[in-house]
């Protein structure tokens, strides 16, 4: 009886074993797949992090450059009245008091200059809605259309952005300058065409 439960025991063991064996390949592949799936989730997650890295940084950047935007806005109406004091001050105005004004607004203009605050060329330049805003249009023959014809108020660039847009006239031709362009510039491709 001794060698017939050692038979059936050693015949458990066989097939226990290959159970096992059979089972190690499956949980194998179970595993490689769970690791793939968790590396999958770690990559995904690793690169929406240095997403989030970048955004940080330019976000922060944009606040070091533009940080001083609302003071520099609020100081553009002591420019403007310190230029409006100079175009107006007349002869019986002391002569030191227009120089004063006039160090004080270069000075002001300097030290706003080390912030980023640029003012924008407007007058004599061709229109653009970026950076002007046109108040008027004015009828000239003697200018090209869409040129600002003169400027009202400066406009201001902060770096690269615009803090205030000029307020500008810009030049229109009259109805019959216009017409007859029109029609010079109708004739020179008619002759275009017909030598062609």
């Amino acid at each position: 009886m001794r060698e017939d439960n050692i038979v059936s025991q050693t015949e458990e063991q066989e097939t226990g074993d290959e159970g096992a064996v059979e089972a190690q390949p499956k949980d194998r592949e179970q595993l490689e797949t769970e690791l793939q799936e968790l590396n999958d989730k770690y990559l995904r997650l690793y690169a929406e992090f240095e997403t989030y890295k970048r955004r940080v940084n330019k976000d922060k950047e944009e606040i070091q450059r533009y940080g001083n935007e609302s003071l520099l806005h609020d100081l553009l109406p002591i420019i403007d009245n310190l230029e409006l004091a100079l175009k107006h001050a007349s002869d019986n105005v002391s002569e030191g008091l227009v120089q004063g004004v006039e160090i004080t607004l270069k000075e002001l203009n300097k030290t706003l200059e080390k912030f980023g605050l640029k003012a924008i060329d407007a007058e004599g330049r061709r229109f653009d809605p970026s950076v002007h805003h046109a108040m008027t249009q004015v009828v000239r023959d003697d200018v090209e259309d869409n040129v600002v014809v003169e400027e009202f108020r400066k406009g201001y660039l902060l770096k690269e952005k615009v803090l205030r847009p000029s307020l500008v006239a810009v030049s229109k031709k009259s109805e019959t300058k216009q017409e007859k362009e029109t029609g010079e510039e109708i004739k020179v491709n008619k002759n275009i065409e017909e030598e062609s």
